[in-house]
């Protein structure tokens, strides 16, 4: 067998520069053995429907061949019945992840040197709360856009408008923001007045990534159909447990919806994703009752934690952030790891102190604490 040809010098060299610059965004860790107790990646423990698996193995037939809609009319007419709007107000995509990376690409303007300048104009600018999802600053960089992370308050809450004005690091004029609300990886809620408070002093585009809005007290949808520069993100993953589908949607002004439509992949959201969403719509008190279901062990594994010495931070989405107490957090990943208990831990200052932990079944949870007593020694009095 011939030898491959070999250009001149690594293979490396015909990669782009601002390429073999980027660190790629690290998802939970997916279990390679039987057994494992998953709660590091905020999936919802509950199956769907039982409509929408009967509505997806009723559609594998012939159809398998054809293209499914391109821009999932269907699906986005019965979104909009839902949200009060036209479906040109909509657009799906593969997953939220996919209309973030649409979002970068329509609104932001890539920096001709590649770099990320602090003095460079606004319009490269993308713009978010730290810390937030991880995800955001890979897109902007990718794109050659500047990454612009402002602190949030020492709570993880929301910094007034007030104190955002006086302290000059939010810049009200950036191409994109977005704001992930509930928070995340914190959980906490962030009001809609306070939302829209902020919302109303930017100029550029807002994003309100209301990936886990079921399990919060209140959502922020009436923004988006108030200001023209804001749009909605929501997804089928977290609440509707469609992750293995990859169905999200924005909520916005059509001239902006029309922006992204114009730059998305064709077909960019498969036929049985489209359609389980679309049955998932069919049967929402199924999936209302899962969100109770949720909300009430998220309570319970809260109270019980924390009478277990853990800082438990207040929630509104499908998981927990919680300071354990004795040993570091990252101890306490690998302990409930070699135990077979997937939790996350998040390397960012800040967070270092901290596990995330998905709201699983409440048999999962039971399991989950049974082995933090297990491994917890309380130091006795004297």
């Amino acid at each position: 067998m011939p030898k491959p040809s070999q250009p001149n010098g690594s293979p490396t060299r015909l990669v782009r520069p601002l390429v073999r610059r980027l660190h790629a965004y690290v998802p939970g860790e997916q279990p390679k053995v039987k057994g494992l107790v998953k709660l590091n990646t905020n999936e919802n423990p509950y199956p769907p429907s039982p409509k929408v698996l009967s509505a997806v193995a009723a559609a594998v037939d012939g159809r398998l061949r054809l293209y499914p809609d391109p821009t999932a009319h269907p699906l986005r007419e019965q979104l909009a019945r839902l949200h009060g709007c036209s479906p040109d107000h909509l657009i799906i995509g593969n997953g939220s992840d996919e209309l973030l990376a649409l979002g970068v690409r329509a609104f932001v303007e890539p920096q001709p040197s590649g770099g990320n300048l602090p003095k460079a104009p606004s319009r490269h600018r993308v713009q978010y709360f730290s810390p937030s999802y991880s995800l955001y600053p890979v897109l902007a960089e990718t794109h050659g856009a500047i990454i612009h992370p402002v602190p949030l308050m020492e709570d993880f809450s929301l910094p007034p408008v007030s104190d955002l004005r006086s302290g000059r690091r939010w810049d009200f004029k950036a191409a994109l923001t977005f704001i992930t609300t509930p928070n995340a990886p914190s959980g906490r809620g962030f009001p809609t007045r306070d939302l829209d408070s902020l919302c109303a002093a930017m100029k550029g585009v807002v994003v309100l990534d209301e990936a886990y809005v079921d399990f919060a007290e209140e959502n922020a949808l009436e923004l988006c159909l108030r200001h023209p520069h804001v749009i909605v993100s929501r997804t089928f993953s977290k609440a509707y447990s469609l992750c293995f589908q990859r169905v999200g949607y924005w909520v916005g002004h059509p001239e902006l919806i029309a922006a992204l439509h114009r730059i998305r992949d064709s077909y960019n959201v498969n036929g049985l994703g489209q359609l389980a969403a679309q049955a998932t719509l069919g049967d929402l008190p199924y999936y209302r009752r899962n969100f109770r279901k949720v909300i009430a062990t998220r309570t319970r594994l809260a109270r019980e934690l924390t009478g277990l010495g853990w800082q438990v931070l207040p929630s509104q989405t499908n998981f927990l952030l919680a300071r354990p107490p004795g040993p570091p957090a990252r101890q306490w990943l690998e302990a409930l790891r070699d135990r077979k208990i997937l939790v996350r831990w998040f390397s960012t200052p800040g967070l270092e102190a901290f596990l995330r932990i998905t709201i699983g079944t409440d048999q999962e949870m039971d399991t989950l604490l049974t082995t933090v007593r297990s491994l917890f020694r309380p130091t006795p009095d004297r």
